[in-house]
């Protein structure tokens, strides 16, 4: 969670919990707050369109959504990042299709940036043996692949994710199709997880529609 000291203001949407050792932040449509990293961040460019940051790097004050393909659907049929910032704002109708490619884009470079770093390794045989030696912070298979092929490797006491197909995986790692990948305990371990979790959060149907 971050500290007070990470951000040089109060930005639009973000509130101080007393009970918590940073700033929260507090959904656009749903009115809920949490940590930084449970929430998507966006900010208007110099054409008044609202634009997503995915990075949270971009310059402005942000305007914060639970990572949730509903919930930013809601905002764009609501208007609800205008009525947030009290000011007109232009929302694209396309604005959830060009979030899921972005995440998508970010979970990819994050997993092939750990192959990069030589914290990994990919297929069956070899994420196995890694397991029964320990150390192993992540598994992450291919979404596509069938239960009984994802149940064969183990490890369930390790943080498991499954989001990404078998050709998307295997071309962040240079191969035609990827399934089983271990990942080293580790900073590494915990960004991809973090960027596999918002991708699958977004693609996931929410039950809470911010009613």
């Amino acid at each position: 969670m971050l500290s007070a000291t990470d951000i040089a203001h109060v930005e639009t949407s973000e509130v101080v919990d007393a009970t918590s050792d940073g700033p929260v932040r507090r959904c656009v449509v749903t009115g809920k707050t949490g940590p930084r990293e449970s929430f998507l961040r966006f900010v208007e460019a110099p054409d008044g369109t609202v634009v997503p940051d995915i990075e949270g790097k971009l310059p402005g004050r942000g305007l914060w959504l639970t990572v949730s393909r509903a919930a930013l659907e809601q905002a764009v049929s609501r208007n609800a990042f205008a009525k947030a910032a009290k000011k007109n704002l232009k929302t694209a109708a396309e604005l959830p299709a060009m979030v899921e490619k972005l995440l998508l884009r970010r979970a990819v470079e994050s997993l092939s940036l750990a192959k990069r770093a030589g914290v990994i390794v990919a297929g069956f045989t070899k994420a196995k043996a890694a397991i029964e030696r320990g150390g192993v912070g992540l598994v992450v298979e291919a979404l596509d692949a069938s239960r009984a092929e994802r149940a064969r490797l183990g490890g369930r006491d390790i943080p498991t994710v499954s989001v990404l197909s078998a050709e998307e995986m295997g071309a962040a790692l240079g191969r035609e199709n990827a399934v089983h990948v271990a990942v080293r305990d580790g900073a590494m371990a915990q960004r991809l997880r973090n960027d596999l979790m918002r991708l699958a959060a977004f693609r996931t149907a929410s039950e809470d529609k911010g009613e």
